[in-house]
């Protein structure tokens, strides 16, 4: 068996009583701390949690032609961005199928940082450095690279994540837009890089610093907090908050199969722009209509609806589930199914394939969980 790869912060999960560690996609990384998952599910969304997120991918781009060599790539303007600001984008094939998503930070005219997913990492830095149609007319003063390694990246995600981040920081956090960020940050004396983003559903912010300097900042801040309800969480609770928010997860809503479109992410997607790799693709799937969309499902009958689960519309099956599970906030079973536009419509009861028996299901508007983000959007 491979040695599964560990983050910087590695050494100080041992510091917190209770983790439980899982192979996630080769990376050896929390699932839960002591609390569990449903108190870090809750502790989110009442109080604040704290994430390790540093097996994300960070692949910097520099040089002339940055900003049109992303704006190629991706589905959304990079040309629109203002310097200090991120935007949630796609990294399409030319079949309008989802290379990765991910977030693009601009630092500066010609400097750019790309957070991608893990698992990613490796396959979007061959895309974005030679296998997309656009590489061969790169600029040749445009330098690419991979610095994942260097990097930790925390999330500090909920209500009181502002709170607990603001009396250690010498910057004003109201200050930071949503979507946005600030650079050389003072956090207890580290340099970092502070973004208002995150992945849970909640105001929260996502931390980046040099990796040698990772386990102290996560201890600063699990310490600053703890007494006031800040908990370590891992990605079990990571995975039910997306979950109830509707933000998809690579592998799931999105696949080299199903792009922007077929995620319901139709909104990240910029055709006034300019070309870009999988326009003409998606352009298409518009104009015939026959491309499949996301719908939102609660259970009626009991039963825990997965990955891969056929689901069917009266005795015909319409399409599978791509993710599902126990929603903490709504106390009930839901899943997000992925079935052929205007086959579902909202309240109607669909059946999904559980165990070798059909359970029944309400079909509901998403997301499941909605809270207003905090500060300045």
């Amino acid at each position: 068996m491979a040695q599964l790869k560990r983050t910087a912060l590695f050494p100080a999960y041992g510091e917190t009583e209770g983790v439980r560690l899982i192979d996630f996609g080769g990376w050896e990384l929390p699932v839960q701390f002591a609390a569990g998952i449903l108190a870090e599910h809750k502790a989110v969304r009442s109080n604040a949690g704290l994430f390790d997120v540093s097996h994300m991918g960070e692949i910097f781009l520099e040089g002339d032609g940055a900003e049109d060599y992303l704006d190629r790539l991706v589905t959304g303007s990079v040309s629109a961005m203002k310097n200090g600001t991120c935007l949630y984008t796609i990294l399409c094939n030319t079949r309008g199928g989802a290379v990765d998503d991910l977030l693009v930070y601009r630092l500066g005219e010609k400097r750019f940082m790309l957070v991608v997913n893990a698992a990613n990492t490796e396959k979007d830095f061959i895309w974005i450095t030679t296998e997309n149609p656009a590489a061969s007319k790169k600029s040749s003063h445009l330098r690419i690279e991979n610095q994942s390694a260097q990097w930790v990246q925390i999330a500090l995600q909920g209500p009181r994540a502002r709170e607990y981040l603001q009396e250690l920081v010498d910057v004003n956090l109201e200050d930071l837009a949503f979507y946005s960020f600030f650079d050389e940050v003072s956090l207890a004396g580290v340099p970092t890089l502070i973004s208002r983003t995150g992945y849970t559903g909640e105001d929260g912010f996502e931390i980046y610093c040099e990796a040698s300097e990772g386990p102290g900042i996560w201890r600063t801040l699990l310490n600053h907090g703890a007494d006031r309800g800040l908990i370590p969480c891992g990605l079990g609770a990571r995975d039910t908050l997306r979950l109830e928010a509707r933000l998809p997860l690579y592998g799931h809503e999105l696949t080299e199969d199903a792009g922007p479109l077929e995620a319901g992410l139709r909104v990240f997607v910029d055709f006034e722009k300019g070309d870009f790799i999988g326009r003409a693709a998606l352009k298409e799937m518009l104009r015939k209509e026959n491309y499949r969309v996301l719908r939102g499902v609660r259970m009626i009958d009991r039963g825990v609806p997965r990955q891969g689960y056929r689901v069917y519309k009266e005795d015909h099956p319409v399409g599978e589930v791509t993710s599902g599970g126990k929603s903490p906030s709504l106390d009930e079973f839901i899943a997000l199914v992925r079935v052929p536009k205007g086959s579902l419509k909202t309240g109607e009861q669909v059946r999904i394939e559980i165990n070798g028996k059909r359970k029944t299901g309400e079909v509901i508007s998403t997301p499941f969980y909605k809270k207003a983000y905090g500060g300045k959007q």
